[in-house]
């Protein structure tokens, strides 16, 4: 039924939950459960508010790549602790919601399940949070959680 399922992971608490019911999911269906960290690739003004630091912080989108993979090897930790047996964890930059449809396209994902809140900003509040825009642009059946 569910063979694989895509839990887009931000660390947030309501992604934990999300992380916990797919692992339900994929002990009663045999599915394989994947994790996606998206990040956002750095704007020029956000270079600019680093300029007025102090020490250099290096090349951002390289800081936010690591942390993006820190943060997606924590929800395979979280998915392990659960009782997952099959696990995978990838990152990926971009805007979150349609990143994470396309990519759920491109790898042929059976289920999504998401937190219904993230770690977002004021944007969230403005244009809709991501789990609202991916339960619209997906192709296959999202759970929000």
């Amino acid at each position: 039924m569910f063979s694989k399922i895509l839990v887009p992971f931000d660390g947030s608490n309501s992604a934990e939950g999300a992380i916990r019911k797919a692992v339900e999911l994929a002990a009663l269906t045999g599915g394989e459960i994947v994790l996606l960290t998206v990040y956002r690739h750095h704007s020029m003004l956000e270079a600019s508010f680093s300029m007025v630091r102090p020490s250099d912080p290096g090349n951002m989108d390289e800081i936010l790549r690591r942390h993006a993979q820190e943060v997606a090897e924590h929800g395979k930790s979280i998915a392990r602790e659960a009782g997952a047996e099959k696990v995978r964890a990838f990152i990926k930059s971009g805007p979150p919601a349609r990143t994470i449809v396309a990519w759920a396209k491109d790898k042929e994902v059976d289920l999504i399940v998401l937190g219904s809140r993230g770690l977002g900003s004021v944007e969230g509040y403005l244009l809709g949070s991501v789990s609202h825009k991916v339960t619209g642009l997906a192709k296959c059946p999202v759970l929000v959680v």
